[in-house]
């Protein structure tokens, strides 16, 4: 985990966390993505590397992915 991640909660390997354009403007279409890792490397304050799975609608994992997001901008999926 990221030593000084900042945001209203700390992430694990196992979360499922909505992504869309509130964690990073590159992400216009919104998806859910199950967190395997959070990079420890420094980073900006309030930002993270994640590695994990994209999801599809019916929650199986389509695509492994390692994402730039603002923290603060990750939503808890839906399920």
């Amino acid at each position: 985990m990221p030593g000084d991640q900042q945001g209203p909660r700390r992430l694990r390997a196992g979360d499922m966390v909505h992504v869309s354009r509130a964690a990073s403007v590159q992400f216009a279409i919104g998806f859910n993505f199950r967190v395997i890792r959070v990079d420890d490397k420094p980073t900006y304050e309030g930002w993270c590397w994640l590695d994990g799975y994209q999801m599809d609608g019916d929650g199986m994992a389509i695509e492994r992915r390692k994402i730039f997001v603002q923290v603060a901008g990750l939503r808890p999926a839906r399920q």
